[in-house]
């Protein structure tokens, strides 16, 4: 037998030994790896699969009730803010309208005429001076002829009558003219109170007619559309709603113990189960729910019926999510998405106390008011002194100004801004 072959049985252990060692070591050294790595970076990432998209969801409510005649959108269909969405039929406010209309173009005419009283009465208590200041100089011409036997004592006696009824009748104009005072009295044609009560029942009839058309407060995607043709609406019943998916957000469901570490603000990343994890979302921690989602519930577990079963409760956070990022993936509410938070800043207060002005808020219906107003001043200035030459340059159109009424057959709800009026 060779020397070789008396050698090969002894390195064959030695050998496997060593490849043993290697294998060991690797596995070591990538478990140290892992080690320092969850320490240093994982330990600090909070994960959950428990998140929703969520957002708002805008009611279409009518303010008044009515009788719907017109419906401008459909489920799935994206819709500009302003555009109408519902129109409710007209009549009845149409109508109202052009009583309150009416009314007050009767109510300026009549206080114009107070004005005009107490003009006249100025002039009857003038009048009234001259009457008694010449029957003073009568009486005091009887009274010096009197001693003389020149005057009768009836002529005399008529004299002091006279006068004591010109003193009266002096007196009483000058009552009619303070009572006609009190009432124009520190104010003009436009902001006295008769005047002012008309127009605020013009304004209210107004908005009334505006309301007719029900605007899309926001932009955003149909949804939920319950309204029919025909149907009789009552105010605050719901027609349907708008989502803005421009504005949607997460809401993570964390575990108690994950929640130590957690700051507002704090970096997150977002996969959707939409996309895959080909898409990864990136946000920020927006702010922490006041309770757990069993605190809210119907009935909460912690009832004293004696149902109660200890569990891990989990307490939603809100994660803010990057625009552009949103608008190249747009997410819609309701998906499912994963959530891994970096807490590694843990500065401030785990709950602080933020205040921030609402940011939320239209315009749509800022117009009525403006309308409602410009409309109010015509109908003034068309029965004020002049009013008539006004008509007559105005002519007959629909935009006219004439009998107190400013155009009210062409009036259209404020609201069809941005929209088609149906």
């Amino acid at each position: 037998m060779s020397e070789s072959t008396q050698a090969s049985p002894a390195t064959a252990p030695t050998q496997r030994k060593r490849w043993l060692l290697i294998v060991v070591g690797a596995f070591a050294a990538l478990g140290i790896a892992y080690g320092a790595y969850w320490a240093l970076a994982l330990r600090q990432v909070q994960s959950t699969d428990d998140a929703y998209v969520n957002g708002n969801v805008v009611q279409i409510t009518p303010q008044i009730s009515g009788t719907v005649v017109a419906i401008g959108a459909d489920d799935t269909q994206f819709v500009t803010a302003g555009r109408t969405l519902v129109q409710l039929d007209q009549a009845d406010a149409k109508v109202a309208l052009d009583q309150a209309d009416a009314q007050l173009a009767k109510t300026v005419r009549e206080v114009r005429s107070l004005f005009a009283t107490s003009a006249q009465l100025q002039a009857t208590v003038a009048m009234r001076l001259s009457d008694l200041a010449k029957a003073n100089e009568d009486l005091a011409r009887r009274e010096r002829l009197a001693s003389s036997g020149a005057v009768s004592g009836e002529e005399r006696q008529h004299a002091r009558d006279a006068a004591n009824s010109a003193r009266a009748a002096l007196l009483a104009a000058q009552q009619e003219l303070e009572a006609n005072r009190a009432r124009v009295d520190r104010t003009t044609v436009d902001n006295h109170p008769d005047v002012r009560n008309a127009a605020a029942r013009v304004r209210d009839a107004y908005l009334t007619y505006s309301r007719t058309a029900l605007p899309a407060p926001v932009s955003g995607f149909v949804a939920k559309r319950a309204v029919q043709l025909g149907q009789r609406v009552a105010p605050g019943a719901p027609l349907m709603a708008i989502v803005p998916l421009d504005q949607v957000w997460v809401d993570a469901n964390f575990k108690e113990p994950q929640l130590a570490g957690m700051r507002v603000g704090q970096p997150v990343k977002l996969t959707a189960d939409l996309y895959g994890g080909k898409v990864v979302y990136h946000g920020n921690v927006a702010g922490f729910g006041a309770g757990t989602g069993s605190a809210f519930a119907l009935l909460p577990a912690q009832n004293a019926t004696g149902n109660w079963i200890k569990i891990v409760q989990r307490v939603p956070v809100r994660i803010a999510l990057d625009a552009p990022e949103l608008a190249a993936h747009p997410l819609q509410i309701g998906l499912s998405m994963q959530v891994e938070v970096d807490t590694h800043e843990r500065s401030g207060d785990r709950l602080p106390l933020v205040q921030s002005a609402p940011t939320y808020a239209t315009d749509v219906f800022h117009s009525q008011d403006q309308l409602a107003n410009e409309r109010v001043r015509a109908i003034i200035a068309a029965n004020e002194p002049g009013a008539a030459r006004v008509v007559r340059s105005e002519g007959s159109g629909p935009g006219a100004v004439s009998n107190g009424l400013a155009g009210t057959g062409s009036v259209k709800p404020a609201v069809a801004v941005g929209g088609n009026m149906m």
